[in-house]
């Protein structure tokens, strides 16, 4: 099996288990303590969490905290519920856990169009009145770079917070710049699932989801798992080391698959984009019968989240494309983990493929 779907998860790094292994360990080693007890083993799963914490904060800007929720759509929801908002806006494109909450709100809801190649206008305009804007740094399909520091810069003249979705670009790219409320998942950086952080500028102010112990500075009661944390840590901290390690070889690997797809088009812009991820679409193109010709590769039809909808892709419908070309289009992701001749053998399976379709 050669994996080519990073968007929807990363693999686990090496580091990253090792990290964990300690505190699942049995009643010998006790890293199964509860690191909210005051003995002993508890003030150690305490303590390994806070380094974990200072881990995962390093790759977020300076002037804010690190809460650890459960995954991002959770820190997401966090964020927009916990500031009580009146009125959000929000790009087209962003990701259910955004758009739904959104919705869930009981805020007046505006959008933010994109163009043709998968951008909000920096200097799009911000309905007065607006109490939060949400823009993601890195789109989960189309992989296309917002302009998200120019449009903090005009959330905050049209007073009101910004919100960044930031689980695509965290660890790879610089944190979004200005941001208020910044939302990551361990799983999209090599770490494990179950855990993702929702960072707070300081002097904001959050109404919890979750009530109980108060845990988490009062903003998410529950126990935190000095497991999940340690493994988000370490890859924090090994994405950070890798940074631009990894960068030169996505770059490497985008080349040597764009040159595989000639006469298929590229969904979104070439240029403002993390090329780890390459969607494209072919006229005619039958997804389903690809994906179930090759299933010894693992890529993507569209987002994890809305496979098996039989829905067009919101986000490339926003750009332009018909449901036809939407249904057309596949995702390719990888990374860090992806090896060179692993990737050229498995784009040129798949053109071989598409056109056995005719097309």
């Amino acid at each position: 099996m050669i994996y080519l779907d990073y968007q929807a998860t990363t693999p686990l790094a090496p580091e990253a288990r090792e990290a964990m292994l300690p505190w699942l360990s049995g009643p010998e080693a006790m890293g199964f303590a509860n690191p909210h007890s005051p003995h002993r083993p508890g003030r150690a799963a305490a303590a390994a969490v806070e380094l974990a914490r200072d881990q995962v904060a390093a790759l977020l800007p300076p002037g804010g905290r690190v809460v650890f929720t459960g995954s991002a759509t959770e820190a997401l929801n966090l964020a927009i519920l916990g500031c009580k908002p009146r009125r959000i806006a929000v790009s087209a494109i962003e990701h259910a856990a955004v758009l739904d909450t959104a919705r869930a709100s009981g805020a007046e809801v505006d959008r933010f169009d994109v163009d043709g190649e998968g951008l909000v206008a920096p200097n799009a305009a911000i309905p007065a009145g607006t109490d939060l804007v949400a823009v993601m740094q890195v789109n989960n399909e189309i992989g296309t770079v917002q302009p998200v520091a120019a449009l903090a810069e005009a959330a905050h003249a049209a007073g009101a917070l910004f919100l960044c979705d930031a689980v695509q670009g965290a660890g790879k790219l610089a944190p979004p710049a200005g941001a208020d409320l910044i939302a990551l998942s361990a799983h999209k950086l090599h770490g494990p699932k179950g855990v993702g952080a929702l960072w707070i500028r300081d002097g904001i102010e959050l109404a919890p989801l979750i009530h109980g112990g108060g845990q988490e500075g009062g903003l998410r009661s529950g126990t935190l798992s000095p497991a999940l944390c340690v493994g988000f840590g370490a890859a924090a901290k090994l994405a950070a080391t890798r940074r631009e390690e990894d960068a030169a070889h996505v770059a490497d690997l985008w080349l040597r698959a764009r040159d595989r797809f000639a006469g298929w088009t590229l969904n979104g812009s070439a240029e403002a984009r993390w090329h780890g991820n390459l969607n494209l679409h072919k006229p005619g193109l039958d997804v389903a019968r690809l994906m179930s010709d090759l299933r010894d590769l693992a890529f993507s039809a569209g987002s994890a989240c809305a496979s098996g909808s039989g829905r067009p892709s919101h986000v490339l419908r926003a750009l332009g494309l018909t449901d036809t070309a939407a249904k057309s289009s596949i995702r390719i992701g990888f990374g860090r983990y992806t090896l060179s001749r692993e990737l050229e053998d498995a784009c040129a399976r798949i053109v071989a493929a598409a056109a056995a379709q005719g097309v």
